[in-house]
This record gives C-alpha cells, structure tokens and sequence, in this order.
C-alpha cells in the first residue's frame, strides 16, 4: 500500500492533469468523429470536427446537471444529439425551432410561410437561403419517401433537426422532434479530416475549416 500511495504521491501532477482534461472534454469542449455522410457537403465522411459544449448550457463535469445557461439555440446551427429514438449520438442541423410552423414539399423547405430559395451550384449542389440563413445541401437523385411532410409546429424545449445531404439523412422526419436536452453542443468547426476513400491519407483543405 505505501508502495502504490507513493505512485500517486509523486505522479499527483500528472494525474490531476488528466482529470482536468478529461473535465474539460466533458464540459466546454470536445469533438466528434462523422461516420457517415447525411452532412454532406457540409462535413464528409472522416471529418473529426470540434464541439462547443457550452455553446447552449455549462454543466457539471460527467453529469447532465446545468451550472447556467450560456445560450439559445439558433436555425441553423449544427448541433451533436445524443438521440434517445436513435440511440446514438447524431450530427444534424437545427432547421427549425420552438414555435416554428415547418414543412417540406419536394425538397423544398417551407418555414412560417417563407419558401426556402434553391440556387443550383452543381449537379447535386445547392445553396438554400431562408429566413436570413444560407448553407449548401445535396439533393442527389435517390426518391426518398421523405422529401415531403405537411406543415407541423415545432413544440416548446424541442427542435426540428435534418441532415444537409436531405435525400440520404435519417434525422427528425424519421425520429421526430428533437428535445433540447438531448443537444450535446454546437459544432463550429473541423479539427481534422481522414479520406477513407484514399488509404486514410489527410485532407489538408479541410484542417481547421470553419462550419456553416
């Protein structure tokens, strides 16, 4: 016992760094590697990208308890979901919040009554504007049984939530409204990025690149 009391003794140091990190990760900030391409082409496949946990709420490290709340949940904003429906942690965009009227018609996004504008960019590529928000989504060929759903509210402590690659995402028109305590943070940018598709070598164009 004295032998393992003055391991610990003399490596406190060390041990209490380790603690902090891992508080740290728990709390304010971490990241998250994107298996799959709903995102796309927002964030591909093989993108770790970096997670603000205390971009909505500060909680106590390894638990759900709320120290304060550091901000709201904006459209469009990207979030990490620890998805109770799915049971497991998703990457989505918010589409809609508390309050919202929202619908789908063929692709095209409908938020209290504003058509979303659709400018094509390249084949599968198009730049979707509404509400004052601007990001690019895939619509590729696939006739998804979701491309429309009629008009619904968003309710109170819930968001909307749908992958930017809109015909290959299993998101809120699958699972339903997300509640907002399943939001783990906001993804604000790619720490790094592996291509999966090329021996795993290093996306450099991608290091560090800014999410929106």
């Amino acid at each position: 016992m004295k032998k393992v009391a003055n391991f610990f003794k003399n490596n406190l140091s060390f041990f209490v760094f380790i603690a902090l990190l891992f508080s740290f990760r728990s709390s304010v900030a971490d990241w998250y590697h994107v298996p799959s391409g709903s995102m796309e082409p927002t964030i591909q496949v093989g993108d770790r990208v970096i997670v603000d946990k205390a971009a909505y709420n500060l909680e106590v490290p390894f638990t759900d308890i709320v120290i304060a709340k550091t901000g709201d949940i904006a459209r469009g904003d990207i979030v990490i979901i620890d998805s109770s429906a799915a049971q497991t942690r998703l990457i989505k965009r918010v589409v809609a919040v508390a309050g919202d009227n929202v619908a789908l018609r063929n692709n095209v996004l409908f938020i209290n009554n504003e058509r979303a504008a659709l400018t094509q960019v390249d084949a599968r590529v198009f730049k979707e504007q509404i509400l004052g928000n601007s990001r690019a989504i895939a619509l590729n060929a696939i006739d998804s049984p979701v491309k429309s759903f009629n008009q619904v509210t968003v309710p109170t402590n819930h968001v909307l939530a749908m992958g930017d690659n809109r015909n290959n995402s299993v998101d809120s028109r699958y699972y339903g409204f997300i509640p907002v305590t399943e939001i783990q943070g906001k993804a604000n940018a790619v720490a790094f990025s592996l291509d999966k598709e090329d021996y795993y070598l290093p996306r450099g164009s991608r290091f560090f690149a800014s999410l929106e």
